[in-house]
This record gives structure tokens, C-alpha cells and sequence, in this order.
């Protein structure tokens, strides 16, 4: 029979259920909150053992080496996938551009008549707005297509729809009463 190493004997195992818990705890997690969690519990129950921590919670052994370095280091690492992918925002790109297409859209629009909201509402298209730009003189290198001024409007607040103008009320027996009261005067 083996005899338990003194590393073995002062460690605490996991039931099942708190297998189940710890291993439910890390997948509603992300990024280096999980590895910072998957690294604190690889030190409370498997020794800071990475692989023994595979084992046990079924955890990659490689990211929980990654998180009990950046628990040890106080340094988070960050993955070049999120640090150096995806396109940068056509307004992030051309800011000028973008502000004045933004005093465009804004001597266009008008509020909803209702006032409920605070979004603008203005009749400018996405087609309009690319036409006033060039006519003052961009590039169309700095422009982009129809589709996405479109969705660059929507981002800086404005809403592509018809305004309905304000429709007078239908005509009521009260009416007539307050007409004929001002017609006496």
C-alpha cells in the first residue's frame, strides 16, 4: 500500500458536488477572472499542480499554469487575439469626417413629436449624407459605402426613418362647444 506524501495528507479533496460547483463557478467566467479563479482553486485543492488540477476539475492545464503565473507575478497576460484583431470603427478611423457628418445629420434632424424619446429622428439618407460630404469636399477614399454611413448615423444617434408631422386632432362634439363660446365673444 502507498503512503500518502505529507503534500498529499494536508491537502482537502473535493466532494462530487463541490467538483460540480467549482467546475459550474469557472465556466460562468472569463478571460483572467476564470484563470485568477481556476489558479485559487488549484492551490486550495491540488497543490498548485496544474496537471493534477486537469485531472481533478477537468480544466485545461495550461491555462491554470497561466493563471497561478499571473497570480505569482501580479501581472495579467493579455492574448493577442483580443490586443491586435478586428477593424477599427469607420468614425474612430476618420474623426473629422465624422464630426462633420455629425453637423450634417444635426441640421437635419428634428425631435420625435411625441418628445418621448431623445433620439433625433432626420430625414437625411445615408445616400444624402455621402453626397454632402464629397460636395464639401472629402475623398471618397475617406468614405465609406451607403450601407455602413448608414450604421455609422444610427451609432452617432440618429434614426433613418420618415418624421410624421403632428396631426391635428379629430374633430370632437367639445370642439364645436369651445368654437361656438369664442364665436359669442
Amino acid at each position: 500500500m502507498l503512503m500518502p506524501t505529507p503534500r498529499q495528507r494536508l491537502l482537502q479533496s473535493p466532494t462530487l458536488e463541490q467538483r460540480a460547483a467549482i467546475r459550474f463557478a469557472a465556466s460562468t467566467m472569463t478571460g483572467a477572472t476564470r484563470r485568477s479563479f481556476e489558479a485559487e482553486m488549484t492551490l486550495k485543492y491540488c497543490g498548485g499542480d496544474a496537471r493534477q488540477a486537469e485531472s481533478v476539475f477537468g480544466w485545461g492545464r495550461h491555462t491554470v499554469a497561466l493563471g497561478l503565473a499571473e497570480r505569482r507575478t501580479g501581472l495579467l497576460c493579455l492574448g493577442a487575439q483580443s490586443a491586435c484583431s478586428g477593424r477599427k470603427r469607420w468614425e474612430d478611423e476618420h474623426p473629422h469626417v465624422a464630426e462633420a457628418l455629425g453637423q450634417l445629420a444635426e441640421s437635419h434632424a428634428q425631435q420625435a413629436p411625441t418628445f418621448r424619446t431623445s433620439l433625433a429622428y432626420t430625414r437625411l439618407t445615408a445616400q444624402g449624407a455621402l453626397k454632402e460630404l464629397r460636395a464639401r469636399g472629402y475623398d471618397a477614399a475617406q468614405l465609406p459605402a451607403s450601407s455602413t454611413m448608414a450604421q455609422v448615423l444610427n451609432r452617432l444617434g440618429f434614426r433613418l426613418r420618415k418624421v410624421v408631422k403632428a396631426k391635428p386632432q379629430k374633430k370632437i362634439k367639445e370642439t364645436d362647444a369651445i368654437c361656438a363660446h369664442i364665436k359669442k365673444r
